[in-house]
């Protein structure tokens, strides 16, 4: 599985989002941004993600994800 298919699994489950995905070998960075994240932990948000991956995650495809899951709102505050 490689960084595309990855944005594109992402971006079917949460097609409002804008999603970008580094990384490679099965180590990767999920930068996801929209408002499916409002009024969301970082919990909450983390477990939408991981809800989506975890078949990928368990059968080693992915090895580690780092999250970056923000608002379009949030994004604009930085």
């Amino acid at each position: 599985m490689d960084s595309d298919q990855i944005r594109q699994l992402l971006s079917e489950s949460m097609p409002d989002c804008e999603i970008v995905i580094e990384g490679i070998d099965g180590k990767y960075l999920v930068t996801a941004i929209g408002d499916i994240f409002e009024g969301l932990t970082a919990v909450k948000r983390q477990q939408i993600v991981y809800q989506i991956l975890n078949e990928h995650i368990v059968s080693g495809v992915i090895h580690a994800v780092t999250m970056r899951l923000m608002t379009e709102k949030e994004r604009n505050a930085s």
